[in-house]
């Protein structure tokens, strides 16, 4: 099957971000990008069960957290009793209001969802940081870059596919190994530590991000590299996932 058929069907609720929850040691590591500090109103939109509001607590003078999920506020909220600076709001995050966030945690892949916000993030006051993961605000040039953290920075610079590229990678020049080693960068910070690197995670990373690179003239050669058929080989033999279909001609 191809990618996209295996990509739907999982859960569509890992698909959309709302049942993901980023490990503590990410969300420190945002942190200390990001730098908040006691002026600063932190919102986690997708804010599950609340532990990356229980850091944030710690830096910002106030932690929102915004879910959906009835189950995961009520879960929250007992996770998070005691801890005065914390607000819980069972709401869809496209109806909250972020007019006071000045630092806003957003981690959705559901492009409807993602447009739909990035349109609102422009509307907020200049200042405010937005800082996604992996994948840039549609159309928007990040201020800085960590990979796999991206922080974009309001008034919004407009920016293409390519400049979004060159930004996050730093190179103009994408080899295997380049995207390999920022493959694994985003599979160490969504999981587990204890789990270890996911190998398959990394695998797919690291071929999308090769194949999307020479399909924008980013990549160091149009030659498909050996590691990438390899591993499209073992995708394809071994997972029945199909990820050719990708590359342009």
């Amino acid at each position: 099957m191809k990618i996209e058929e295996y990509l739907s069907s999982l859960p569509p609720d890992i698909m959309s971000g709302e049942d993901v929850q980023l490990p503590d040691h990410s969300i420190r590591e945002i942190f200390n990008l990001v730098k908040p500090g006691k002026k600063d109103v932190f919102f986690h939109l997708g804010c599950g069960s609340g532990n990356g509001l229980a850091i944030a607590a710690e830096f910002a003078r106030k932690a929102v957290g915004v879910d959906v999920s009835r189950k995961k506020i009520a879960q929250a909220k007992e996770s998070l009793d005691g801890i005065k600076n914390i607000e819980l709001r069972c709401e869809n995050i496209l109806d909250s209001d972020l007019s006071d966030a000045t630092v806003i945690l957003f981690w959705f892949s559901d492009i409807k969802t993602v447009e739909k916000m990035t349109e609102k993030f422009a509307k907020l006051k200049s200042g405010v940081r937005i800082i996604t993961i992996f994948d840039p605000l549609p159309g928007i040039l990040p201020a800085t870059v960590s990979f796999p953290y991206l922080i974009h920075e309001v008034p919004f610079r407009p920016a293409r596919l390519k400049e979004q590229l060159v930004k996050i990678f730093d190179t103009e020049c994408i080899d295997f190994t380049t995207a390999w080693e920022f493959a694994e960068r985003y599979t160490k910070a969504i999981g587990s530590p204890e789990a270890g690197n996911d190998r398959f995670l990394t695998i797919l990373q690291s071929i999308m991000i090769w194949i999307n690179a020479r399909n924008l003239g980013l990549s160091c050669t149009q030659e498909v590299p050996p590691p990438v058929k390899s591993y499209m080989e073992i995708l394809q033999n071994f997972f029945n996932i199909e990820v050719g279909h990708h590359l342009k001609n």
